[in-house]
């Protein structure tokens, strides 16, 4: 097993895990079941000490017990299991999706669900998601992964809509993340595990422990976890490859991970993660009896390796063959076009013997057959850098009545440097490198909230009239770094000259993901503000009733105010029906108005550059332009609204207890990245119009070069578009509706004497519907994506759980079920009713796993000894029926991923 140490960082992490098992600190026994506990939550309503069964709107509670007994260290793969309606899945060749997974709640984007950590909004990730297989596509959420689930006290899921009550992105709902506050006692845990295949090996050793400080109730409580997660490989051979091989192209060479050499020219499977790091504090200091300074954060690190797309040998565009295989595409090396180099043919997969002969005989001519002749295979990845730093003071007002108080500043940050390695500048030629770092992406929040809560007394109502009202500041930063010149210079083998005014044709910037020129670097920000008021109150001892209202306006996209209704009806002992009514928003990011970005992606059944590029930029106002003189509406980014419903019941139904919850979430004017637009061909286009004359088969940058050179367009306006033959861009342009059910039941029983058992049902049904693809905007949704949006996401998830206790021995069983779904391969969308969206469908059976466990507690029940595994039965989804193309085994998007059986260990202590 591969694991890099990490010299630096490292021993602090062994020194947590130390600290936990040094003498003299309380002994605390592993947890056992011991019934239903009543949480007290703090998300869904601002009144204090309240539980999750007396909120109007439906609030999950994962606690501690639940967050550690899992095969999975990542907190996004246990929110998986213990929530029906939450989905995440591995990210095999995604760009920077690779690097921060997208995970959806209720269906929707990741950006529509509202994070907070301790009740305080957590800062945006750096990345965002240009291949997120329709439903996450330009979704910039959270980075929840860094959150290391040792350090928590419990997670809670509002499954309800409560912008309102929170702000911008509460759509789907809000995960609140409780950090541990105690101020004693110590935690560790060391885990070891491996797919059944023998790859994707993971380790992680993680610690807690907690401080008094020098006042009566004050804690410092530390946890920090490091892990290395290792590769896996669920590939077949490509097509293409197999042909090359068979032709005789002895060139052809396996891809190398880690210093070993696999079978394949591409690999389809998790990818590395090194060094992960992770660090969190949470602290609290009582000043006096009305007041207390408070102050929490985080730092975390990792490095994350991935695989990319084979580039075939004979018709990679730009730096192969610009006219799909038929001729090898070659450089004159002489500054005045004096090369006069032959045309080499591809017969069969092979550069012609005789072409190729006289092409390597003249060192004036260059084709990357002499150089790179087998093809290659890029490795992409990035490091990641989080940190994040909240203070506040909360209490009580004395002379104020009971008025409460909590004032706060957070700071975060996410940082991710990309590196591209094994491609090339194809416009350098012969002198281009084989590494490249394209540069990076940096988001920086800033937030200061005021919040204030009094209880009206009064005689009419069972209660107090609990109001709360604050004040919220917000600003965020997205930057863009510029990468190295080697990662996005236009070579002489694509710059226009005097001897070829529209270049020759080979491709400018790192192949597969382009470096961020000096003129895309920059930051751009956006503020706003808040007001919010919220009442609830106890109209009777069985009635609660809740209303809130916020206004918010932002300095880029103006100003928007919603509100929320809702009430909890106690029908008797047994009987609990809530309902709740609500309006929502999610504003733009900085990063969504703002980012440029290409990546490289298949359509048409070849693999094709393309961008993502502001609205604001030249290339943007080109589009938009052209747009709006064919169809008479000019395309636009903003706010995205949202109107959500819900209405439940909760039933105790003596040793069985369950709730049942319905919910419609419409959501008009979606943001999302557009359909791609044909930039080359409006290029090319253009130049019809005004009577330029361009090469045959003209790339993007001979058209934009061309038209440069007529005097009709400036093309160091378009700087980092050259290569681009399509674009998409940010707009609102559909609208939604997502409805369904989530049932959740829980029982605890004796099977014998001396033992305790539970039996815990989660159930979803989901149903997301496209109402309007925006016909009438300049950017409909396709057909394809409309289909990727409503049917990528199984309707059906569930998982039942049992546990079994027989003093120091537990044992758990689980199963998993996600129903069918649909995956449009490879992206390969298209408008085509006939072809029902998608060149490449792929229906996929639903599927069962099972996870189980064993455990055994020791020394005073300070150690437990773990032994599990997940999805015991190495159950995979149906295999992919267009495997050969890219070489992927199973459908890229599975929701239960594509990992097989895992088995691991751990070793767990409390003290």
């Amino acid at each position: 097993m591969k694991l890099s140490t990490h010299q630096a960082r490292l021993p602090l992490v062994v020194a947590v895990a130390a600290a936990c098992v040094s003498g003299g600190l309380p002994t605390l026994a592993l947890a056992q079941s011991e019934g239903p506990v009543e949480e007290v939550i703090s998300v869904g309503t601002r009144r204090a000490e309240r539980s999750a069964a007396e909120t109007p709107a439906p609030v999950d509670v994962i606690g501690q017990d639940e967050l550690l007994n899992q095969g999975n260290t990542d907190i996004q793969n246990i929110l998986r299991t213990s929530v029906p309606s939450f989905n995440v899945n591995t990210q095999p060749i995604s760009d920077a999706a690779t690097l921060i997974r997208p995970a959806n709640l209720r269906g929707l984007a990741p950006d529509e669900t509202l994070v907070l950590v301790n009740g305080k909004r957590r800062h945006r990730a750096a990345v965002i998601s240009f291949l997120g297989g329709g439903i996450s596509d330009g979704a910039q959420g959270p980075d929840i992964s860094v959150i290391p689930s040792i350090a928590l006290k419990q997670v809670e899921v509002l499954r309800d809509g409560a912008a309102s009550q929170y702000g911008s992105d509460a759509i789907a709902g809000v995960i609140n993340f409780v950090l541990k506050d105690a101020s004693e006692g110590a935690s560790f845990e060391i885990e070891g595990g491996e797919a059944y295949a023998g790859d994707g090996e993971q380790f992680s050793i993680s610690g807690n422990i907690g401080f008094p400080l020098w006042t009566d109730g004050s804690f410092i409580n530390l946890s920090a976890e490091y892990s290395e997660v290792n590769d896996t490989i669920r590939s077949v051979q490509r097509d293409d490859a197999i042909g090359l091989i068979a032709a005789g192209n002895t060139d052809v060479m396996d891809v190398s991970v880690n210093g070993v050499t696999d079978e394949f020219t591409q690999i389809w499977g998790q990818p590395n993660i090194n060094d992960d790091i992770s660090v969190f504090v949470n602290a609290g200091l009582p000043l006096n009896e009305y007041a207390e300074l408070y102050a929490f954060g985080n730092y975390a690190e990792r490095n994350v390796d991935g695989g990319f797309f084979f580039r075939n040998p004979t018709n990679r565009g730009g730096v192969y063959s610009n006219d799909g295989g038929a001729t090898l595409l070659v450089g004159d090396l002489t500054p005045d076009g004096s090369g006069n180099c032959p045309v080499v043919d591809v017969v069969d997969g092979l550069p012609d013997a005789a072409g190729l002969a006289a092409l390597q005989a003249d060192p004036n001519c260059f084709s990357f057959v002499e150089t790179i002749p087998g093809g290659f295979t890029p490795r992409f990845g990035g490091d990641l850098e989080d940190a994040s730093v909240a203070v506040g003071l909360r209490g009580e007002i004395p002379w104020g009545n009971g008025l409460t108080y909590d004032l706060s500043y957070y700071w975060g940050e996410n940082e991710i440097n990309f590196f591209i390695n094994n491609t090339l500048n194809a416009s350098l030629g012969p002198d281009s490198p084989r590494d490249f770092n394209p540069g990076g992406y940096v988001q920086t929040d800033n937030n200061i909230e005021l919040n204030l809560g009094y209880g009206i007394p009064n005689s009419v109502f069972a209660s107090d009239i609990g109001i709360a009202f604050g004040f919220q500041y917000r600003e965020e930063e997205f930057e863009i770094i510029a990468g190295d010149a080697n990662s996005f210079e236009i070579g002489p083998l694509a710059a226009p000259s005097d001897a070829f005014p529209a270049g020759q044709g080979f491709s400018s910037s790192s192949n597969g993901f382009g470096g961020f020129t000096s003129a895309s670097a920059g930051s751009n920000t956006q503020s706003n503000y808040a007001l919010y008021f919220e009442t609830e109150t106890d109209i009777t001892d069985r009635f609660v009733l809740q209303g809130a209202v916020r206004f918010e306006d932002y300095d880029t996209f103006g100003s928007t105010t919603n509100w929320k209704v809702g009430g909890l009806f106690q029908a008797n002992d047994n009987v609990t029906l809530r309902s709740t009514i609500s309006t929502g928003f999610k504003a733009p990011t900085a990063g969504q108005a703002n980012v440029t970005n290409i990546t490289t992606a298949f359509t048409g059944g070849v693999l094709n550059d393309q961008g993502t590029i502001p609205l604001s930029s030249a290339a943007g106002q080109f589009i938009a332009d052209r747009l709006e003189a064919q169809t008479g509406v000019r395309p636009e980014l903003g706010p995205e609204d949202s109107v959500n419903f819900s209405i439940g019941a909760a039933f105790d139904a003596g040793p069985i207890s369950f709730t049942l919850d319905y919910f419609r979430i419409e959501v008009d004017d979606r943001i999302s990245i557009s359909t791609q637009q044909d930039f080359q061909g409006e290029l090319i286009a253009t130049a019809n119009e005004n009577g330029v004359m361009l090469p045959d088969n003209p790339t993007t940058s001979q058209a934009l070069f061309a038209l440069d050179d007529a005097g009709i367009l400036n093309a160091a306006d378009f700087a980092g578009s050259e290569d681009l033959a399509s674009f998409g861009f940010f707009n609102n342009s559909f609208d939604t509706r997502t409805q369904g059910i989530d049932l959740v039941a829980n029982t605890d029983f004796t099977i014998y004497d001396g033992s305790s058992s539970s039996l815990a049902l989660a159930f979803n049904y989901t149903d997301t519907e496209v109402t309007d693809r925006g016909l009438d905007t300049a950017a409909p949704l396709s057909l394809g994506r409309q289909r990727q949006l409503e049917e990528n996401i199984p309707n059906f998830r569930g998982n039942l759980t049992f546990n079994h206790f027989q003093g120091p021995f537990r044992g758990m069983v689980r199963l998993n079920y996600w129903g069918e779904f649909f995956e449009c391969h490879l992206d390969a969308t298209n408008d085509d009713p006939a072809l029902g969206g998608c060149d490449l469908p792929i229906d996929s059976d639903a599927i069962v796993t099972v996870d189980m466990e064993a455990a055994a507690t020791m020394f005073d029940n300070r150690i437990e000894v773990v032994l599990g595994a997940q999805n015991v039965f190495d159950t995979f989804p149906d295999e992919n029926p267009f495997a050969g193309i890219v070489g992927a085994l199973y459908p890229t998007t599975s929701p239960s991923g594509f990992f097989g059986g895992l088995w691991y260990l751990k070793l767990r202590g409390q003290f």
